[in-house]
């Protein structure tokens, strides 16, 4: 669960990188000692709502003071947003204020319960801990005292704050030399893969021992690029020490300009002993105390929920099944239901769809699907409109059917990720620049996509890994980087056949034996061979049903193309495993989900949880998409089928399907959570949800009783003086 982090501490990396009071409306009153009055004091320990047990560790922490420049750069970087939407100067500055103050209570009681919490896990005297607290120098003191100096809160709090200073240093030296990252600028853009590029949320660059491997680059003595550890990983190519001089030399002097230091500070070239930086280093360690607080808070009520062999979490599911079963008895509902559904919001019941139509004389299922669309090109649908045209002129249904299958014999496909080349961002990188050999394609092949995700995602690594995506399916064709860093791209044309022999491989190759099962004896053919997989479906007739009478309809079953399995070795497909990221279940759907990014023009999938919401009766997609995606439902989780349709070829992979033909559900396990390897089994991301469900809902009401009792005048002593000018600002 994500936590409610110190408002200044998000601001603090917000001034550092990009922060300046220069153009905006409140410069006339942006002057040092106007800046620096206090204009709201905070001392939880002075109400008469503190708790007892916390009286003296809150007494301990002491008052804590908002000043102006905090709330006219929070002004800054957020408050302009609230005017565009007709809020007035007064209204938006009194709402800022209220959170510095909000931030100021729940930090101030987080502190005292966190030196409450140090006294009982370490069997120290109440004492012993007020005094070591009070008794430190300065605030950094203090909470890396509370913290623990070595501890992973304050190296990700160091972490957080000098990486957002390179960062505005790094800004500064790329306006001061006129240097982008490079002479292309890209256009145009294509759906990523869930994660790409995001950074772990406790993350910091580690030395063996723990300690933080990151230092701050400005060019100094202490401060050279060989001396910065990881950030040389990020640091702007071809930077000199002269330049980082010059660009760290410019962001003091904006430091300066707007007041945030005296220039008359000695060691300005000593950036972790400029004033503000030492501030920004204080806050940084307050929004780690406040999240610390959370975790500790909200770990005490988790353990709850497993007492009594998880009775509380067997409770709270059975809840939960049987509230549905009462929602869900209207089909429609459930298939509504169906589209809301995420890691974080559970179907438990699904009901019974005994009275559907059978598919291939199974009973069908509720479901979702992947949908890999190879489109016609622009000629192709030329025609294809003519055929159309001609089949509504002359009433020919069964005429339709065998030109269009004719038209889609020669139906080819290429890589669609051209954008994660030249697009607005560059993705693609040369797997041999990184040493990587161990991916797909290797032989022929030079390009991978989302480096840090792919090579740096382990246990220890920087990035998340990749939702639902594998990662080593390289770039099926040619690419030759431009002098001005543009991509010239030769993609390799595939046919269906073509398809389905990367599908079925590359599926191999990510569960490591062969694992694809094709009915009726069909074979897919390699790339670059033009030989057709399966002629006898060119040549059939009778796609009519019916055709003499006022009944006719269309047999969908001869529009299916290939239809088959992916088995699992050891495993079987349960909706449990659908997300448990060590299953091969997930292996194959990640598998699948990498091709589906790589060659589907239908992008509108990508953007959905499991792909497609399937329903076993009526649905909205075209009948042939339709009777294809409930027959690979039908067939269960892992079967897929490849139809002919009006957009296309349709190679379509059943991700999920519920098991309610006569409405049973899946029974958890819940010892699995026990267990770090099911990280993403069902039982785990449960217990997740209803942790953050349950804590949440704790979390807040807690929150807001903490403020309703402390937030008040016997707290909290606002100088409304020496803020009103900016509370009359547009008058």
């Amino acid at each position: 669960m994500k936590k409610k982090r110190a408002v200044v501490a998000l601001l603090a990396t917000c001034i550092a990188a990009s922060a300046t009071f220069a153009g905006c409306s409140i410069g006339t009153y942006n002057n040092k000692k106007d800046m620096e009055q206090v204009i709201v004091s905070v001392d939880i320990s002075k109400s008469d709502k503190i708790e007892q047990q916390l009286k003296d560790y809150a007494s301990a922490v002491g008052a804590s003071e908002v000043i102006k420049r905090d709330l006219v750069t929070y002004f800054i970087n957020v408050g302009y947003s609230y005017l565009q939407n007709n809020m007035s100067y007064n209204d938006v500055f009194n709402m800022l204020l209220n959170s510095l103050i909000e931030n100021e209570v729940i930090t101030q009681y987080a502190t005292a319960s966190l030196l409450m919490y140090k006294a009982e896990d370490e069997n120290l005297a109440p004492q012993t801990v007020i005094d070591a607290y009070k008794n430190a120098e300065t605030d950094v003191d203090k909470y890396e005292y509370l913290l623990g100096k070595d501890s992973a809160e304050v190296n990700i709090a160091k972490y957080t704050l000098y990486s957002s200073i390179n960062s505005a240093i790094d800004a500064k030296e790329r306006k001061l030399n006129d240097d982008e990252d490079d002479d292309f600028e890209g256009t145009g853009t294509r759906t990523v893969p869930g994660n790409v590029e995001t950074e772990k949320e406790h993350y910091y660059p580690a030395n063996p021992d723990k300690s933080l491997n990151y230092k701050i680059y400005t060019g100094y003595e202490g401060y050279l690029i060989d001396d910065s550890g990881a950030y040389k990983e990020d640091a702007l190519e071809n930077t000199t020490r002269a330049m980082r001089m010059n660009a760290y030399s410019a962001y003091i002097n904006e430091l300066i300009q707007n007041h945030y230091i005296d220039k008359s500070e000695s060691n300005l070239d000593d950036v972790l002993s400029v004033s503000y930086v030492r501030d920004q280093y204080a806050n940084q360690l307050k929004a780690q105390a406040v999240d610390k607080y959370y975790d500790e808070y909200e770990e005490r009520r988790s353990e709850l929920l497993k007492a009594n062999n998880y009775e509380k979490l067997q409770q709270y599911f059975e809840e939960q099944v049987n509230g549905q079963s009462e929602n869900y008895t209207d089909k429609s509902s459930f298939l509504t239901a169906m589209d809301s559904m995420s890691d974080t919001s559970f179907l438990l019941y699904s009901p019974s769809t005994s009275d559907a139509e059978e598919i291939d004389g199974k009973q069908p299922s509720f479901g979702f699907v992947y949908n890999i669309l190879l489109p016609f090109n622009s000629a192709q649908s030329e025609q294809l409109t003519k055929l159309q045209d001609e089949r509504d002129l002359y009433e020919d249904e069964e005429g339709y059917y065998i030109a269009r299958n004719n038209l889609l014999k020669s139906v080819t496909t290429t890589d669609q990720r051209a954008a994660w080349f030249n697009g607005e961002t560059q993705y693609a990188f040369k797997a041999a620049d990184k040493n990587i050999t161990d991916y797909y394609g290797s032989d022929v092949r030079d390009y991978l996509f989302f480096e840090g995700n792919l090579t740096d995602s382990g246990e220890e690594g920087r990035y998340e890994k990749l939702d639902k995506y594998d990662g080593r399916y390289a770039y099926n064709g040619k690419a030759y980087e431009t002098a001005e860093g543009s991509y010239v791209l030769i993609p390799e044309q595939l046919t269906i056949d073509n398809m389905l022999y990367e599908f079925e491989h590359y599926i191999d190759y990510v569960l490591g034996g062969e694992n694809i099962t094709f009915d009726n004896g069909y074979v897919p053919v390699a790339p670059g061979d033009k030989t057709v997989g399966n002629e006898g479906y060119y040549a059939q007739t009778g796609y009519i049903l019916n055709e003499d009478t006022d009944e006719e309809e269309v047999d969908y079953s001869k529009l299916v193309y290939a239809s088959g399995k992916v088995n699992l070795p050891g495993e079987t497909f349960t909706r449990g495993s659908v997300g448990n990221v060590s299953s091969k279940q997930y292996a194959a759907l990640s598998a699948v989900n990498e091709l589906q990014y790589a060659y589907t023009t239908d992008t509108a999938v990508l953007s959905n949880y499991l792909g497609y919401s399937v329903s076993a009766y009526d649905t909205s997609f075209i009948g042939e998409f339709e009777y294809a995606a409930k027959l690979a439902i039908s067939n269960g989780a892992g079967s897929f089928t490849v139809c002919a349709g009006d957009y296309g070829w349709h190679l379509i992979y059943a991700t999920y399907v519920f098991d309610n033909q006569s409405g049973t559900q899946y029974v958890p396990d819940w010892s699995l959570i026990e267990d770090e390897s099911n990280k993403g089994c069902f039982e785990y991301l449960f217990f997740e949800w209803m942790k953050s469900n349950d804590l949440s809902d704790i979390s807040t009401t807690k929150r807001s009783k903490i403020l309703a009792d402390y937030n008040r005048e016997s707290a909290v002593t606002k100088y409304e003086k020496r803020y009103k000018n900016l509370l009359e600002l547009g008058n």
